[in-house]
C-alpha cells in the first residue's frame, strides 16, 4: 500500500511503525474471509482491510478520529484472525493498537459511553473492586431488561447479564508466597494471578498449582503483581496500560534476580498475548525496554510449559472434550496443537468444533461494549460446539469461559482443570457423572 506521510509525521516512532505496517498491505482481501465482524455484518469497513483504509486516512491526514472511524474500530474484536490469515505479514495488532490510542487522545465520546468505559477501567483490573461490583450486580440484575431497551445503556444490561449469580469463594492461590514441589524439583516458575480470573474462577490457578507441584515445579506467586494491562490497553488507555506493565515487569524482575525463573506462567491467554508484547509496548522506555523484553521472553501459557515436562500418557477416558481455541491463544500466541495434544495424552477424546477460527464474542470488554455483535458471535460459536456432541468444553481463557457458559448447558472448564484431574487432582464438579 502506498503511503504519503510527511517527514515530520514519521519523526514520531508510533507513526513510523504504523507506516511500515500499512505498506505491507496489498489489498488482497484474504482477511475478510476470517474476520468475525465482516462475516457477521458484511460491511467492508468492518473488515481488517476496510479498517486499514480508515486508519491510514486518519493518520496520514493527522486529523482527530471521527464518529465513522470510531464506530468501525470499536467493532474490531482484536481477535487477530486476520494476522493468521494475511499472506503479507501485516502486523494488524500493533496498527489497531495505535488507532485506539489515537482515538482515545483525539475523540470525545458521548457522555454515557465515557462513563461506562471509565467504570470498566476503574473496576475490572482490581480484584477487590471487581468482587464488590459483582455483589452489587446481583442486586441490579432484575433491571437488565430495562437497561437493554435504551441503546446507550445496553452495555450496562449486558454487564449485569454476564455477572455470575454467586461469587466464587476466595482462594489462597493468589496469596503471595512460594509453593514447594511435591516431587524432586525440576523447575522454578512465577505465576500470574491477574485481576478478573481470581474473582470469577480461582479454581483455575488452584488446579495449576496442584498440577505443577505434583510434577516437581516450584511456583512463586510474587508480591505486588496484578492486572496485565490488557483491558485498558485495548481501550486505548496507553499510559494506564504501561503503568500496569511496568509494575509487573518490576515484580518479575525481582524474582528473576532472586532465584531465577524458568518461565512466567499465564493461565489466561488474553493476558498471555499482552505480556508477550511487553517488550514491544515498552521498547521506547530506556529504563524498562531490556527488562520488559526479558519478561516477554519468559512468558508461557500453561499448556506451553506443560508440554516441556513430558507428562505420561494415560489410559483413555470415556469423555469427549470439545476444545475451543481462544483467539488470543491461536491467533495472538500461535499456540494451536499443545492444548489438544496434552488433553489427548491425558486420555480425553478431543473434538474440534467447526469454524474454530472465529471469535466467541468475548474479547475482553467487547461483550459489554458491543453486546449485539457479541451475542451473534456467541450463538454461532455455541451452535458449532454443541454440534460436536461433547460432554465438556475445554478452553484456555477466562473470558471465553464466561461468554460460552452463558449460552450453553455443556459444562466448560479450563484445559488445566481437566489435566489436573487426569493426573491425580480432584474431579471438577462440572464433570457429569457417568
Amino acid at each position: 500500500m502506498q503511503t504519503n506521510f510527511t517527514l515530520a509525521q514519521l519523526a514520531d516512532p508510533h507513526v513510523a511503525e504504523s507506516e511500515q505496517i500499512l505498506r505491507r498491505c496489498v489489498h488482497c482481501g484474504f482477511c475478510t474471509a476470517t474476520c468475525p465482524t465482516y462475516v457477521t455484518l458484511g460491511n467492508e469497513l468492518d473488515s481488517p482491510r476496510g479498517r486499514i483504509y480508515l486508519i491510514k486516512d486518519m493518520l496520514e491526514n493527522g486529523r482527530p478520529a471521527d464518529e465513522e472511524v470510531v464506530t468501525h474500530i470499536d467493532r474490531c474484536l482484536s481477535c487477530l484472525a486476520c494476522v493468521t490469515t494475511c499472506p503479507s505479514g501485516v502486523d494488524y495488532m500493533h496498527l489497531v493498537d495505535h488507532a485506539r490510542i489515537h482515538i482515545e487522545n483525539t475523540y470525545r465520546r458521548p457522555l454515557v459511553d465515557r462513563l461506562i468505559r471509565n467504570l470498566l477501567a476503574a473496576v475490572l483490573p482490581y480484584p477487590a473492586r471487581f468482587r464488590t461490583a459483582l455483589g452489587l450486580a446481583r442486586l441490579g440484575r432484575p433491571f437488565a431488561p430495562l437497561l437493554k431497551r435504551v441503546p446507550a445503556l445496553r452495555p450496562l444490561g449486558a454487564m449485569l447479564d454476564l455477572a455470575p449469580k454467586s461469587a466464587a469463594k476466595v482462594s489462597d492461590s493468589a496469596n503471595p508466597g512460594t509453593r514447594a514441589p511435591e516431587a524432586e524439583r525440576r523447575g522454578r516458575v512465577a505465576i500470574l494471578s491477574g485481576c478478573a480470573q481470581p474473582v470469577l474462577d480461582p479454581g483455575i490457578n488452584d488446579a495449576t498449582l496442584r498440577l505443577l507441584a505434583r510434577f516437581g515445579v516450584e511456583v512463586v506467586v510474587p508480591e505486588g503483581e496484578g492486572c496485565c494491562g490488557a483491558l485498558v490497553h485495548h481501550m486505548g488507555r496507553e499510559e494506564q496500560a504501561l503503568d500496569f506493565a511496568r509494575r509487573n515487569v518490576d515484580v518479575w524482575t525481582r524474582e528473576i534476580d532472586k532465584g531465577g525463573l524458568d518461565a512466567i506462567i499465564i493461565t489466561a491467554s488474553g493476558c498471555g498475548t499482552t505480556i508477550k508484547d511487553y517488550g514491544h509496548m515498552l521498547r521506547l522506555d530506556p529504563a524498562y525496554a531490556d527488562k520488559a523484553a526479558k519478561v516477554s521472553s519468559l512468558a508461557r501459557d500453561i499448556t506451553e510449559y506443560l508440554s516441556t515436562l513430558d507428562l505420561p500418557r494415560l489410559e483413555p477416558k470415556r469423555l469427549n472434550v470439545a476444545y475451543h481455541s481462544a483467539c488470543s491463544m491461536q491467533h495472538g500466541q500461535k499456540i494451536t496443537m499443545a492444548p489438544k495434544a496434552l488433553l489427548k495424552a491425558a486420555g480425553f477424546t478431543v473434538r474440534d468444533p467447526g469454524e474454530g477460527h472465529l471469535c466467541c464474542g468475548s474479547a475482553g470488554t467487547y461483550n459489554i461494549l458491543q453486546p449485539e455483535i457479541s451475542e451473534q458471535l456467541k450463538a454461532r460459536k455455541v451452535r458449532n460446539i454443541e454440534a460436536t456432541k461433547a460432554d465438556v468444553i475445554a478452553t484456555g481463557n477466562i473470558g471465553c469461559i464466561t461468554q460460552i457458559a452463558s449460552g450453553t448447558t455443556i459444562p466448560i472448564l479450563h484445559t488445566v482443570e481437566l489435566l489436573d484431574w487426569a493426573y491425580g487432582g480432584p474431579k471438577p464438579e462440572e464433570i457429569p457423572a457417568r
